[in-house]
């Protein structure tokens, strides 16, 4: 097999050089800076726009961006449907009035593809005609109208290509497009260009979904057409790589504060299906191929495993896995269908657990999903122990983490009230109503059952609306909970009173205590009992306080822990920390370990987080792993990764998204971004390239690094 270097990283070579070419100019900004040329449709010359309603606007917008995008067809291309409108890379709706986007776009959620290939969006239309005529003289008819206006804008567009195409004598591409997504996908090449056709169109309208299951979708089709002999491995290759090039087409280069490639593409791999057969098939492993060789980071991966997954998956995960790039994650899917389930959801919709296009779990195609992060750590400091003044001087540790509990359910409760505030209106009877939301109706059209019920995504359509508090600097809480336990209570080296004076101080004149603090116990994250108990207990209590209110109005409000890179920006507003750090260091990410506190290495911190109850989170807990490529290389290596996967899996883990990189290679990167503009890392729950995160985002990715661990 042939070898070549990508990102100084030595990557087998499977695919034609026609495509690699195709790839190389796709990472390298062609596509993406194309798409800024033309950043979005004005309707300022629309007659009557500022009388229509805003379900109206929303239509006129779609269509005209679906009559007057550009169209673009790559030479070669086997794939076709790309979407060049550059406000949408921003979130928004490509379409401006009077110099401003008429309406925010949607993300968070994974869209029902499984249908749109197996039946077609034809068979979306007919339950739209029939929703039409069952709404129409109600409130919902001007949703069951925009459902039809919005396949109408859709057709369009596909029209337009298929005229595009003809014109430039792609008959092959035209013969594969000609009937879907509109119709059921017959082969795997056309249930490919289904999925992406329809992707393509989501953001070309500015959404950002998340793909889901795409083995599980396109498995059979290609099993089928490998068995009567219509295509070869190498050519289902050569087609899925498309698909991850056109991925691509949103790069721009350039600083995008934490990175580019958060869109939120993510696609899951392996696992069972709602019988509880095993889904891994040709295509989980050609997915794996091609981000071997290709090294594109913009769709993060993961991959179900369970006890019961094989030698050979777990060995390509960790083959593929340790090239670095965290482009590949992890799920513990025995726990998590059992989460799910001990939740209230039916077996088999658990067991096709998907995410939001980030890592929190959700069902794809029927849930309206949002998370609120909260800086748990600040909730310490700031409320319970009242910015170190006047804080009332506890008796025992037992005291001091009730008041903690207390403000944390004060906390969940106001959130939910909020969320409650803001989207909801309570009537007479107790009865709970959806108020009026931005329309979202191209979302809509993918998501069960907005359309049989007349209702959008954000109006209460879909089957399951949730949204999940999450905590922020778990560990950080944690720790502090804790030295103020073994300073104060049970050591008592030094009173409560005396210490929130400390701490107040900034540790100003205390730099032995400090160190006594920071260095002498040891905390979460290092497999110690004391440490990891006291966050598995405030963890089960948190997961309980959102169990209490959950569906008071419809809302499922199930807990989940995360920073997301905020601890970035929660940063300078947080004081003294008790385990001796100062205030406005930047701490732990998800739930992870406060970066210096981990000294026992990568399972040493997986047992931590393991011996949480994390079936009780059924949204999800991040952990993030860094690895140096030293501990990964060779034979040992890699049999020590493919342990480390299997031990996360019988520990009773939830998400883990490792992540092998030479901090060295980073700061160089640094120095020389001109050198590495295709390095990736992960963030938090997504990949960027290292040179698009600004110099800030940039120092905390390498300290984390540097804070790596081995086995």
């Amino acid at each position: 097999m042939k070898f070549a270097s990508v990102n100084g990283i030595e990557r087998p070579v499977r695919l034609s050089e026609k495509t690699r070419l195709f790839a190389y100019e796709s990472l390298g900004h062609k596509y993406g800076l194309d798409t800024k040329k033309t950043m979005f449709v004005t309707m300022d010359g629309t007659p009557g726009f500022d009388q229509l309603t805003n379900i109206e606007k929303y239509d006129a917008a779609i269509m005209k961006i679906a009559a007057e995008a550009p169209l673009r067809v790559c030479d070669g291309e086997l794939i076709s449907g790309a979407a060049t409108l550059g406000a949408a890379i921003s979130h928004v709706i490509p379409a401006y009035y009077k110099d401003a986007p008429v309406f925010m776009s949607l993300s968070h959620l994974t869209v029902d593809f499984e249908t749109v290939v197996k039946e077609g969006v034809n068979s979306i239309r007919k339950k739209a005609e029939d929703s039409y005529k069952k709404y129409k003289g109600t409130d919902r008819e001007a949703f069951a109208k925009s459902c039809l206006n919005c396949l109408d804008a859709f057709t369009l567009w596909h029209k337009r290509y298929i005229t595009a195409l003809k014109e430039k004598g792609y008959d092959k591409n035209v013969k594969n497009l000609l009937k879907v997504p509109f119709s059921p996908a017959e082969t795997f090449y056309e249930a490919v260009q289904s999925i992406w056709f329809t992707f393509a169109f989501l953001r070309l309208c500015g959404n950002w979904p998340g793909i889901g299951r795409i083995d599980k979708i396109l498995g059979p089709y290609l099993k089928k057409d490998l068995k009567d002999g219509s295509l070869t491995t190498e050519e289902a290759r050569e087609i899925l790589a498309h698909f991850f090039i056109k991925g691509c087409e949103w790069i721009c280069g350039g600083n995008y504060g934490s990175g580019d490639a958060q869109h939120y593409q993510n696609i899951v791999l392996a696992g069972v299906d709602e019988d509880g057969d095993e889904v891994e098939n040709e295509v989980t492993h050609l997915v794996l191929d091609i981000i071997e060789e290709l090294g594109i980071s913009d769709f993060p991966t993961t991959v179900r495993l369970n006890r019961n997954s094989g030698e050979k998956l777990i060995k390509r995960v960790a083959e593929v896995m340790r090239l670095g790039g965290g482009v590949l994650a992890v799920y513990n899917e025995d726990l998590i269908i059992e989460s799910l389930t001990d939740y209230g959801y039916k077996l088999k919709e658990a067991r096709n657990f998907a995410n939001d296009g980030c890592w929190e779990v959700q069902i794809p195609g029927k849930t309206n999903f949002s998370y609120i992060p909260y800086d748990f750590l600040q909730l310490l400091q700031k409320n319970t122990l009242k910015n170190y003044e006047m804080t009332p001087d506890f008796s025992d540790f037992e005291s001091l983490y009730q008041a903690y509990l207390k403000d944390v359910r004060g906390l969940v409760e106001g959130l939910l009230s909020s969320v409650l505030k803001n989207n909801m209106a309570e009537q007479k009877d107790g009865q709970w109503i959806w108020k009026p939301n931005i329309p979202c109706t191209v979302i809509s059209l993918f998501e069960q059952d907005c359309v049989g019920r007349g209702k959008s995504y954000l109006e209460g359509g879909t089957v399951y609306s949730v949204i999940s508090p999450h905590i922020g600097g778990l560990a950080d809480t944690v720790n502090s909970l804790y030295a103020i336990k073994k300073l104060v209570f049970d050591d008592k080296k030094v009173g409560f009173a005396e210490l929130m004076k400390i701490l107040s101080d900034n540790w100003e004149e205390n730099e032995v205590l400090r160190q006594y603090a920071k260095n002498k116990y040891t905390y979460y994250g290092n497999d110690s009992d004391e440490a990891d108990m006291l966050c598995r207990r405030f963890l089960s209590d948190f997961a309980d306080i959102c169990k209490s209110i959950d569906n008071r109005s419809g809302y499922m409000f199930p807990g989940g822990v995360s920073t997301f890179g905020r601890q970035l920006e929660w940063s300078p507003h947080r004081l003294a920390c008790a385990d001796g750090h100062r205030k406005g260091e930047v701490l732990a990410a998800n739930a992870s370990p406060t970066p210096g506190s981990d000294r026992e290495g990568a399972t040493a911190i997986i047992k931590s987080y393991c011996k949480n109850d994390l079936k009780k989170l059924p949204v999800g807990a991040a952990l993030d792993i860094r690895l140096l490529p030293s501990c990964t290389a060779g034979d040992e290596g890699l049999e020590a990764l493919e342990a480390l996967l299997k031990g996360f899996v019988l520990l009773g883990g939830f998400f883990m998204q490792p992540d092998v990189v030479d901090a060295g290679i980073l700061k160089e990167a640094q120095e020389k971004p001109e050198e590495y503009q295709n390095l990736s890392v992960r963030v938090s729950g997504w990949n960027a390239r290292f040179v698009t995160l600004n110099k800030e985002w940039q120092d905390m990715v390498i300290e984390q690094n540097e804070c790596g661990c081995g086995y």
